[in-house]
Order: C-alpha cells, then structure tokens, then sequence
C-alpha cells in the first residue's frame, strides 16, 4: 500500500479522460479501502503528496502544449510522479502542432518515473518522436457491460456517431454514406451524433450540419449525454460506427461496446489491436469507401450490430485498477 499513488483527478467533468481517471481511481480505492483521489487544483497548494499519479493530455492541462509541459514539470518538481498518456501526437495534427505536441510529451515523459499508455499502438506512436527506454507499459482501457444484448430495445432507424465531435473523428466520412445510400438504394436513415463538439470546433460543427441540411440528411446533434442517456441512445441507434482517420486508444469504441453493441470500425493498427484482443466486438471495414456498403449491410441485417453474449470484452475496469496497483509495485520512485 506504500507504493500506491495519490490520484489526481482533473476538474472538467465532461472530458473523458478526466472521467476515465474518476473511474479507475474509484475501482483502484475499492481494491484498496484507502482514499487515494485528489483534485488536480491540490498539487498547487503548500502540501503535496511524495508520489502522484496523473492522466495526461496537454488539452486538459494548459492552454498551449509548452504551458501543459511546464505545469507537470513544476508538479515533477515536488512530487515523484507517474503518468496515463492520452491522445498521442500524430501526424494528422498538422506539422507545427505535431512538432509541439510531440515536445510536449516527451518532456512530461521524461519528468516522469514511469509510463502507462492504453494500446500498443500509442507506444508505436509514440516510438516514431521518442525513444521510451523501457518505462512504458501498457493497460488497455477497460469495458464494462452495461446491458444484456438478449434485450434489444426498438431502433430509431439512425446511423450513429458517439463521442465528441473534432475534424478527423469520421463525422464527415459518415454524413456522406450516409447521404449516399439515400442517393443510391431505398433507404433513408437518419444520421445522429452523440455528443457535443469538442473545445474550439463548435463552428466545425455548425458547417457539418448545414451540410447535411444540403445533402439532404436528417441529422440529429444530441449535446452532452450523462453516461446512462447515451448508454441508452447507443442501444437505440439501428447501427453504430467509429470512423476515425487516426486513432491512438478509443473511448468511443469501447461505449458502443459496453452498451452491447458491436459497431462498425474502419482498418487501421489500433482496430486490428482491438478485434484481436476483443474478438467478436467490432466489424471491420477495410476503409471508409466502404462505409455506405457496411452501413447497408449492417441495416439489412440488424443482429450484426449486437455484440453477442459469449463475445470477449475484457478486461473490465477493475481488471484496469488490478493492472495499475501491480505495475506500481515495480516503479522505481
């Protein structure tokens, strides 16, 4: 129990990693008994703890990528720390902000004692600006059934998206199969997007809609769900899918998962990772020209959208707390 971390727990309540630290401090203080969850507004007070655990993205932590560097560098100052890295920089951030974000994770990196990323894949990234010498490991991100797939509740005949909406996540690539399966058979679905736009592309968004407007697709932006509200949309949608051009670890992936549905992916290494570790949880399409066939395939045969009973969805996240309590107990603070 000397070796477990304090957990800081960033204060955006809406942001999924902030909720994904919530989640894994909560199970991680079931197996222990201890309170070890500490707001991230803490570590700027007088007394902070010898050794601390945090979740990283640069968005969440500052307002520019060298201001989110500087910030954990201060707190490495003081505290012996490790660190969940998330969103890991790649190429289709642009070049300037590549090279930015890349600096940036590599000095919170280096102020660290060691490293936790959520796929294989991140650490392949990862590898393609930085050298991890060893103190990297993996914990896949967890999945915890919600519902039983036996019960189906009726559909409302949309194709949905799930998870803040940002260029790049597949909003786009879907809108279009979707607008041209309206063109070229009888079907009309809907469109639905599950979620709110991510910081700064709420006028990103606002675009995307007035061209489904003038492609003619109904489209539906649902905001913000609390976890059971878009546990239960995600039932709802007649079929799910996660286009996203470059992934590093999907949270999105994993809601469609937990809500018992089996969504449509498209081909990439982190795919691969998944439906090898998961098999039977996701339909993989070689590429997103292959959207509206699938998105096709997956309304005329609705028991292809539901993850069945017998299917692996492992680990869960007290799997996830288990994982970070051994790895712990081999840092060397």
């Amino acid at each position: 129990m000397a070796r477990v971390p304090a957990l800081i727990i960033t204060p955006d309540a809406q942001h999924g990693v902030s909720q994904y630290s919530s989640a894994v401090a909560t199970a991680v203080e079931r197996l222990t008994g201890v309170s070890l969850r500490l707001p991230s507004a803490a570590l700027r007070g007088d007394r902070v703890p010898a050794r601390t655990h945090l979740h990283f993205t640069d968005r969440l932590w500052g307002s520019s990528p060298e201001d989110a560097a500087e910030r954990i560098e201060a707190i490495a100052a003081r505290s012996a720390i490790t660190v969940t890295f998330h969103d890991v920089p790649q190429a289709s951030d642009g070049s300037v902000n590549f090279a930015r974000r890349s600096d940036c994770y590599r000095r919170v990196l280096a102020a660290s004692h060691g490293a936790v990323f959520n796929s294989l894949h991140e650490v392949d990234v990862l590898r393609g600006f930085t050298d991890p010498a060893g103190r990297v490991h993996v914990i896949p991100l967890p999945v915890d059934r919600q519902a039983s797939a036996r019960v189906r509740p009726e559909s409302d005949g949309n194709v949905a998206v799930l998870g803040f909406y940002y260029p790049g996540k597949g909003h786009l690539e879907v809108l279009r199969a979707v607008a041209r399966i309206a063109d070229t058979t009888s079907l009309r679905p809907g469109l639905s997007f599950l979620g709110r736009a991510s910081a700064g592309h709420e006028g990103d968004l606002d675009r995307l809609a007035s061209l489904a407007d003038r492609l003619g697709v109904a489209l539906e932006v649902s905001g913000y769900l609390e976890d059971d509200e878009l546990i239960e949309r995600s039932r709802r949608a007649s079929v799910g899918v996660a286009a996203h051009r470059h992934f590093s670890a999907s949270g999105s992936i994993n809601t469609w998962i937990a809500a018992g549905r089996r969504p449509l992916v498209v081909d990439g290494r982190y795919v691969r990772e998944i439906a090898e570790r998961r098999p039977g949880t996701v339909t993989v399409l070689d590429s997103t020209r292959d959207l509206a066939a699938g998105i096709v395939a997956a309304l005329e045969n609705p028991g292809s959208t539901w993850v069945h009973e017998s299917a692996v969805t492992s680990p869960d996240v007290a799997d996830v707390a288990s994982a970070y309590l051994a790895w712990w107990e081999g840092v060397e603070w």
